[in-house]
């Protein structure tokens, strides 16, 4: 696990020995990501542009400095930095020396095997690789540069375009290092709408304008002699759940799931330093730690975070699974003065807003696994993959409702909410809550697919309703349709599960596990994210999935063999915190710190007196959803740490 950052001048905005200068400045922001060692190289290439590849190295795999990055091919030719692992590196070793016998190899390490499956399969090697990754690899034969993200998109990679001026990195901040990045960044308005929608922001959209992230499954060819880029997409979820649904037995299906969880658990487990495994006590968590500890007879490390508040604790449940698998177990429970400690930092850690509250626990979590291990398995996409989320069914039950209305009482329906303005009802309490439940209604009745209902459904609240409320500027273009998922055929229930796995799952589950984890200098895997289970599950029904209404049916029938079901029989919690009863005493004054009248106006980004209101509705006892507060309180500190 590493951080990777660099530079592709095409103008020379800077003369050669500041650009290594700042070259080095943007890499080492990414200290936390490695720590065990740095690189920095301005590398000649035939065309006029300066080209700047930076390094910071965790070292997992080959400790040796044979593993240093950036790294070059035996002739110079090819030049990596790598973030990530490829799990089976070994047997596409073993296939590329067979195949060319000659090769030399140098190291033991995954980046040298990207070189040599690149120099003989081109960018198609890509399809060959089990793993999680993103990295930039410079062809001076070619003139050409590859910017590439993993299917799935566990490793973040980010790019910024302006006045001939590419740079790239794997967290935002390393451009704030740079002089033309501080001169021009300029916040993008829509980007704060999605973000106040959703609590983050839709892929390939930043916080800033020019700004973008690498969408998963993708890559990026840089031509140096034109200087024209194109993203090009190698794998997609929506595909994956457009292949046929097998006709095969509930049998059939659960042995290749288990077949293939296993394989992808022991992937994981490839590594020259200790690993662990975060367990939360729920499913997903569970699962992966019973396959794991059922095949070793050593002891896996676990690690769980509890909280004092019942309601919010999952710590006890983690503790007898624990106990029944055997495992060296770790827990500590989180306090408010733990989130007093961590809540002033997200901005530094997340540095565009981000609006999930259990990044709090995440981080705390991974400071205590670190003291024991260097790799921890987190079981992250199990709610994505076999559908996990109470919503789902939600999302069907409704539809169905919606479906019963004839033609002419939908549109009735429809015509009714479109003449009504939730802003000049006289709302009972709570103006904020009302317009919510309007604008789900309005969207909800619209839908053209179940995937659109459940996505509705799910909101927070609306873009609209920012729009007229909350933000300044009243013409925001909407985000809402970056995906149409009315145009996939296929198994609609499937195309709920693979939307959260386009949007919620990499935008705000994996960016909040990559950084809690990188915040320590943690590498965070994820085997339910393996790409071979999502292009199996893709061929199974949807139906399967809720069979008898139950949410993650499969994997719970697999679970079942392993673990007793009465340990597991138990209401999903998820992984959340005491977030209102927290704001409302200890962090009250931090709120009033950050979300008042001075700093509203400051940036004037949002309507000063609707946010005030708001939150003397949340300290008053009305139902304003603590989300709201949250999401604004977080633009606001991250408005501080990086723009004021």
């Amino acid at each position: 696990m590493c951080g990777i950052t660099g530079i592709i001048d095409c103008k020379n905005h800077l003369n050669s020995e500041r650009q290594k200068e700042v070259l080095v400045k943007m890499t080492d922001t990414l200290l936390h990501r490695g720590p065990d060692s740095s690189g920095y190289e301005i590398i000649p290439v035939p065309t006029k542009q300066t080209i700047g590849l930076g390094h910071r190295r965790l070292a997992i795999i080959d400790l040796s400095p044979l593993g240093h990055q950036p790294m070059f091919n035996y002739d110079k030719n090819l030049t990596i930095t790598f973030n990530g692992e490829i799990y089976n590196y070994a047997e596409i070793k073993k296939e590329l020396i067979e195949l060319c016998s000659a090769y030399p190899f140098k190291s033991n390490s995954d980046t040298e095997v990207i070189l040599a499956a690149y120099e003989y399969w081109g960018i198609d090697c890509l399809h060959r690789f089990i793993g999680m990754f993103a990295f930039t690899l410079l062809d001076n034969r070619k003139n050409k540069i590859f910017l590439v993200r993993d299917r799935a998109g566990v490793k973040p990679l980010y790019y910024y375009h302006e006045n001939g001026l590419f740079l790239f990195s794997s967290e935002l901040k390393s451009f704030h290092a740079h002089p033309e990045f501080q001169k021009h960044k300029t916040i993008d308005t829509n980007s704060v709408a999605t973000f106040l929608q959703y609590g983050y922001i839709l892929s390939p959209h930043t916080i800033f304008q020019n700004t973008y992230k690498l969408r998963q499954g993708c890559y990026i060819e840089y031509d140096l002699n034109t200087n024209a880029f194109s993203e090009n997409e190698y794998w997609n979820v929506f595909k994956q759940y457009q292949q046929p649904i097998l006709d095969i037995s509930e049998q059939e299906i659960i042995k290749e799931t288990t077949t293939l969880l296993k394989s992808a658990c022991e992937y994981r487990m490839v590594a020259d330093v200790p690993v662990g495994v975060f367990l939360s006590g729920g499913y997903d968590s569970s699962l992966v730690t019973a396959i794991l500890q059922n095949e070793r007879t050593e002891k896996i490390n676990t690690f769980s975070i509890g909280f004092h508040e019942d309601q919010f604790n999952e710590a006890k449940y983690a503790k007898k699974i624990a106990e029944y698998l055997g495992t060296n177990h770790e827990e500590y429970y989180c306090s408010i003065d733990d989130a007093l400690s961590i809540i002033p930092t997200l901005a530094d850690y997340y540095d565009e807003p981000f609006g999930d509250s259990s990044a709090v626990p995440t981080i705390l979590v991974s400071r205590i696994a670190r003291e024991h291990v260097t790799v921890a398995l987190s079981a992250d996409a199990g709610d994505e993959l076999f559908g996990g989320y109470p919503k789902y069914l939600n999302a069907i039950t409704y539809w169905q409702k919606i479906n019963k209305l004839n033609g002419f009482s939908k549109k009735t329906l429809l015509w009714a909410l479109s003449n009504i303005n939730p802003q000049n009802i006289p709302y009972y309490k709570n103006k904020f809550n009302f317009s919510t439940r309007y604008y789900k209604l309005k969207y909800l009745v619209q839908s053209n697919s179940l995937a659109d209902s459940m996505r509705y459904f799910s909101q927070v609240v609306t873009n609209d309703e920012y729009k007229n409320g909350i933000l300044s500027q009243k013409n925001i273009p909407t985000q809402e349709n970056f995906f149409n998922f009315s145009d996939f055929g296929g198994d609609e229930i499937n195309n709920m599960l693979a939307m959260d796995y386009a949007t919620y799952m990499v935008d705000d589950i994996l960016v909040k596990v990559d950084r809690a984890t990188m915040s320590v200098s943690l590498e965070g895997r994820e085997p339910l994210l393996d790409h071979r289970l999502i292009e199996w599950l893709g061929q199974i029904s949807g139906v399967e999935k809720f069979k008898n209404n139950t949410l993650k049916y499969i994997l719970r029938e697999i679970q079942h063999t392993l673990i007793p079901k009465k340990l597991m029989n138990r209401p999903k919690m998820g992984f959340s915190i005491p977030l209102e009863k927290w704001l409302k005493s200890d962090l009250k004054d931090f709120v009033d710190t950050h979300i008042n009248r001075t700093e509203l106006e400051h940036h004037g980004i949002f309507n000063t007196e609707d946010v005030l209101d708001l939150k003397k509705q949340f300290y008053n006892g009305f139902q304003v959803n603590v989300n709201k507060i949250w999401n604004i309180l977080t633009f606001q500190m991250w408005y501080q740490r990086w723009m004021k």
